[in-house]
């Protein structure tokens, strides 16, 4: 009689359980500091309210192939100052198969999973609407990108990291620069947002930036390190974003033809994603998470968390717009170093 008794509960407990759902936790696409602090702050969070966490390893394609494990207290121990994410990220095209996510809806209910927080950039948002619309899943999505390029949120999960790496190398360069009378240009990433290239030539004391959002004129920028030159100059930094098509490489042979200034280029590349996360990330981090976990809990079921104006908010997936626009006071600013 106690051997059934007991057969019965755990079929009870597991119908509870299953009833009851579960979460899981997905990073995609580039990554960037401060992704692993907001997957502490998910495990505790869900911890703490009760609720069991997963984590999706590789991104999309773990989805896709099941690599799904319950999260413990001990997973969230010692990543805060981490860079990186330690469920790794992907980019994938299978993803775009329907087949493939179906597959991955099938895991997701295979371990009860309904809640899904994502953290990435805006090809990961597009990926996740796409398959809400045709699941029961109720999905939350972080931006967490470098190159702060997701429409609806003034900034990204990682920036402030990617600012510092890049600041200090600028001004390493510049004792280099001042040593030997030359040009150095820097190329920042960022796709083909310039956030990263503007604010880093302004907080570096840049005297040019060249940025997809802002028309260049090569030759007021001429008329302008000329003069400066005549008036002691004796070098000169440049901070270029890659989303200027062949912009360092021009500017380079700029330099040296037009002002007859030796020039290096310097690209800084993926160092720029790497590092410890800063405390803003680190703290900026932990306020999307604890939202977008509050609101899943909650029952909100397809929607983003956004910045604005230093302001955390919920934006439903489909309202978000569909392209950024850089804060124009920024813009102001940096005008003077493109012309």
């Amino acid at each position: 009689m106690n051997t059934s008794i007991q057969h019965a509960r755990s079929i009870l407990d597991a119908v509870l359980e299953h009833r009851r759902m579960s979460i899981a936790i997905l990073t995609s696409g580039g990554d960037s500091s401060g992704m692993n602090p907001a997957i502490k702050c998910f495990i505790e969070r869900c911890l703490q309210q009760g609720e069991t966490p997963y984590l999706v390893y590789d991104g999309l394609e773990g989805l896709i192939d099941g690599s799904i494990r319950k999260a413990t207290w001990d997973d969230a121990a010692g990543i805060i100052s981490r860079g990186g994410t330690i469920i790794r990220s992907s980019r994938s095209t299978r993803f775009y198969e329907p087949s493939q996510r179906q597959k991955a809806s099938a895991e997701l209910k295979k371990r009860g999973i309904d809640k899904l927080v994502m953290l990435g950039g805006d090809g990961s948002y597009s990926a996740m609407a796409q398959f809400q619309d045709e699941t029961e899943l109720a999905v939350a999505c972080l931006p967490a990108t470098i190159d702060n390029d997701v429409p609806g949120s003034d900034y990204s999960i990682g920036v402030d990291t990617a600012l510092n790496v890049i600041r200090k190398a600028i001004d390493d360069i510049r004792d280099t620069a001042s040593s030997f009378s030359r040009a150095f240009i820097i190329e920042t990433m960022g796709r083909s947002c310039g956030y990263l290239a503007m604010v880093s030539a302004l907080v570096s004391g840049a005297e040019i930036c060249l940025i997809p959002e802002v028309s260049h004129n090569f030759k007021s920028i001429k008329e302008r390190i000329a003069r400066s030159i005549h008036h002691g100059r004796r070098y000169a930094i440049a901070v270029v974003s890659e989303g200027v098509e062949q912009g360092a490489k021009r500017l380079s042979h700029w330099f040296e033809e037009e002002l007859h200034m030796s020039s290096r280029v310097t690209v800084l590349g993926h160092v720029q994603r790497g590092g410890s996360p800063s405390v803003y990330d680190r703290r900026i981090a932990f306020e999307f998470t604890t939202l977008a976990v509050d609101e899943l809990l909650k029952g909100n079921r397809c929607f983003a968390v956004c910045s604005e104006s230093g302001q955390l908010k919920i934006r439903a997936l489909s309202s978000l717009p569909t392209e950024i626009e850089l804060d124009p006071e920024l813009i102001k600013l940096v005008t003077r170093l493109c012309q």
